[in-house]
């Protein structure tokens, strides 16, 4: 049975794939169930000036970000449209960066469309994100500072809560370690990183094993075998798995993959949602 969590189409801004051909792949593939869950990164709802007081990065275009407003509510609006076509479609969004612009994560939160809220952090406040970084610019101090910020962010946005499932944890290692190739002692982050695990299974927020790591030089999934294992310790239940596909090609990649992660760690269940409640299926 092959569920696919975490996926994109041309309505998020580095997607190729139209709804249409993206359903149609599920369709093929025969997805029992399948999210679409286009990019709403909220602070990129801000002026630049506002997203990023300390300067605004070389080659950052403002008038670039003149349409986010739209793609995201767009986006809700046509998945919620194609259900009637595909019984399997679920509509869903990742919402990035909910805590830098509060008033735009809960215009989206508000939409009853949503079947599904991934939470994501892409890039700390006032930085870009973690994707443009050059890391082989900066010292190991500088890496260890920008990542200290990044789970402490995520934290927060754990405390808070408003989404179902919080999305590819380890994101910044796929351009840290994957692509430049840099060695971390992550073991300094293990009493945030479990205080994360502990607050979302308070919450009853689950997590993701996001299997696109397996598609580039990272060669792992988001996060790994030993925070799955960490997470199901402090009491976590709830687990989806997502290719995170930005074309139709990639769609369901890696899932099974992910799935047998998620019966190393100890799961029986693997989990989707439909108006944003959690249905578990047998693994």
């Amino acid at each position: 049975m092959l569920i696919d969590m975490h996926t994109h189409t041309d309505f998020s801004p580095d997607a190729k794939s139209s709804p249409e051909e993206m359903c149609a792949r599920a369709a093929e593939l025969g997805l029992e169930k399948y999210a679409v869950t286009d990019h709403c990164d909220c602070n990129y709802w801000l002026p630049a000036a506002e997203m990023f007081p300390g300067g605004i990065p070389e080659g950052f275009k403002d008038e670039e970000m003149l349409g986010v407003r739209e793609y995201a509510p767009a986006s809700i609006r046509a998945i919620a449209a194609l259900k009637e076509r595909y019984p399997f479609l679920l509509c869903g969004i990742e919402l990035g960066q909910l805590l830098q612009n509060a008033k735009a994560a809960e215009q989206i939160l508000a939409m009853p469309e949503l079947d599904f809220v991934i939470g994501s952090l892409h890039m700390n406040a006032g930085c870009a994100d973690f994707y443009w970084l050059d890391y082989r610019k900066m010292d190991i101090t500088e890496i260890h500072r920008l990542l200290g910020a990044y789970f402490e962010e995520i934290l927060e946005m754990c405390r808070q809560g408003g989404f179902d499932v919080l999305g590819h944890l380890t994101y910044p290692l796929r351009y840290i370690v994957g692509d430049c190739g840099i060695s971390l002692d992550m073991s300094r982050y293990f009493e945030v990183i479990r205080e994360i695990f502990r607050t979302l299974a308070e919450g009853g927020i689950g997590i993701e094993i996001n299997t696109s790591g397996l598609r580039q030089r990272y060669g792992k999934m988001l996060p790994g075998v030993e925070y799955v294992k960490l997470y199901r310790k402090c009491g976590g239940e709830i687990l989806t798995v997502g290719s995170d596909a930005h074309c139709a090609a990639d769609l369901a990649a890696g899932i099974p993959e992910g799935l047998e992660l998620a019966r190393e760690c100890g799961f029986k269940y693997t989990a989707y949602f439909e108006r944003r409640r959690a249905e578990f299926i047998k693994i």
